[in-house]
């Protein structure tokens, strides 16, 4: 069911793969002329080995993070879902996650997957 049923708008699901140690990944940048209701979070850890997992929010109107999951330690086949509750994105504004191999051996593999509903904005001329 649509959050926003007065305006325009699409569900949609976006993917990445972190595999850089201690890379930021943008997973999702809400788009111009837009708001983003943000669902649903699930982060997995594809790899045998534990990883740290960091999950912000890039604000553009502020040019600041601020930490969603701060260094969340995932074992081999663990996940995360975060899901209770929305986060409303605006233009430019930007989910980010960065891996940190804490087992050792090979390279991270997280995988995150995010759900939102873009509802769109008329320009304003």
């Amino acid at each position: 069911m649509a959050l926003n049923v007065t305006r325009p708008s699409r569900f949609k699901s976006y993917g990445k793969h972190a595999e850089v140690d201690d890379q930021r990944e943008t997973v999702y940048t809400c788009p111009a002329n837009s708001v983003a209701y943000m669902s649903l979070v699930f982060v997995s850890n594809g790899t045998a080995n534990a990883t740290d997992v960091l999950i912000e929010w890039y604000d553009a109107s502020e040019t600041t993070r601020i930490t969603v999951v701060g260094s969340k330690n995932l074992s081999a086949g663990d996940f995360l879902q975060l899901s209770s509750a929305f986060l409303v994105l605006e233009p430019g504004d930007r989910l980010e996650v960065t891996p940190s191999n804490t087992g050792g051996g090979a390279s991270p593999d997280i995988g995150v997957i995010t759900t939102v509903e873009e509802v769109f904005l008329p320009t304003q001329g």
